[in-house]
């Protein structure tokens, strides 16, 4: 079995024999000057985007969109949130972090001739869990807004050509944007491809608290507001930091299920249960950690994170390359073997939108169990 695993120094560190794994493997050897210089090529830090004129769908002509969709119709959607991540840090952390790292991409992809789409976050409040509710500067909207909200997205996008749709997730509320890709397909019927990217568990690895060790690492672990997510607002958007008044927490137990049930934010160490599958074992965040604060974020530090930052671009590189690889713009799965709808019923929705009988998903019957 060992043939099937590339090893690192670390006994509960190993990668799959695979393209991700390969892909994970050379960046955990890379030194730190190839690392950086990995960053250098995606434009790592650059300023946000989200204003510049054709960067996303939403700030481009619609010609250059629709030029863009016949090289490459795979979008990337940033998902983030309005939550407090403690006195020191802006409470769209979330949605700056992940909307950076797309960006990012774009750029990488725009250099190899084929630029994958942005769309502008739809979520900037987010569904939180539990034991969120009641902090002050966190805004929670209800799961069920989450849900529709991301479908309609989805069914627009596709319905525009894009119909390779990945979510990428920098909030915890992945069971939200899971549930919104099946929905999406139980209500539609739609040959497409969507996923969830949650980046941080995506690249686990390069979260592992090695700090000790190896200073371009963490020292503790992934939680929350803490050293990681505070070290990766400082090398991507430093400005809306402000370490002078950084303040340590940790989180409040009820004395039951600390010895290794449940594991942290990124699923570090492979412990029996996430950290979202249970609520009541914990004190809320309200009366334990009123902070806005899991961990240590004044050991923040750029250059603790660049290694996971330069692994998420990698990864989101590789898959748009795979996809495109196998199904080039334009082209989907063949729906006869993925949809239960008639090929003839759907055929004219998958052609180019506005050409000769091209029909809207607005324009499909309804069928299936699962509509409203």
């Amino acid at each position: 079995m060992k043939e099937k695993y590339l090893t690192t120094e670390y006994p509960n560190i190993f990668f799959e024999d695979n393209k991700v794994g390969q892909l994970k493997k050379r960046l955990w050897d890379a030194s730190e000057e190839e690392i950086q210089r990995i960053l250098d090529d995606y434009g790592i830090p650059s300023d946000s985007e989200m204003g510049k004129p054709c960067c996303y769908i939403q700030t481009s002509p619609r010609k250059m969109v629709i030029e863009k969709r016949h090289k490459n119709d795979i979008v990337l959607v940033p998902i983030g949130c309005t939550e407090n991540h403690g006195i020191h840090n802006n409470s769209g952390l979330d949605t700056f972090m992940c909307s950076s790292i797309c960006e990012a991409v774009r750029r990488k992809t725009a250099k190899a001739g084929h630029e994958v789409a942005l769309a502008l976050p739809p979520i900037n409040y987010g569904g939180h869990p539990y034991h969120h509710c009641g902090m002050p500067g966190t805004v929670m909207t209800s799961e069920k807004s989450i849900v529709d909200t991301l479908i309609n997205v989805m069914v627009g996008l596709w319905d525009d050509g894009f119909r390779k749709i990945i979510l990428v997730n920098n909030h915890g509320m992945d069971w939200m944007l899971e549930s919104a890709i099946q929905e999406f397909f139980k209500r539609y019927q739609l040959p497409a491809f969507a996923t969830v990217v949650e980046w941080h568990r995506a690249v686990r690895e390069f979260f592992y608290p090695l700090g000790d060790e190896r200073p371009d690492f963490v020292s503790t672990p992934f939680v929350h507001a803490d050293e990681a997510e505070t070290s990766a607002a400082l090398l991507m958007f430093p400005g809306m930091v402000d370490m002078s008044c950084v303040v340590d927490a940790q989180a409040k137990s009820f004395g039951m299920l600390d010895g290794g049930f449940y594991d942290g934010s990124v699923d570090s160490f492979h412990r029996p249960n996430k950290w979202s599958e249970a609520e009541g074992h914990r004190v809320i965040e309200r009366f334990g950690t009123p902070e806005g604060v899991v961990g240590y974020p004044s050991r923040g530090e750029p250059r603790r994170v660049k290694r996971a930052i330069a692994a998420i671009c990698e990864y989101l590189n590789a898959m748009v390359e795979d996809i495109l690889e196998a199904y080039p713009a334009g082209q989907v799965p063949d729906p006869r073997k993925f949809s239960l709808r008639p090929y003839e019923e759907i055929e004219p929705c998958l052609r180019e939108p506005l050409s000769e009988g091209w029909k809207s998903v607005h324009e499909l019957p309804r069928r299936g169990f699962f509509i409203d």
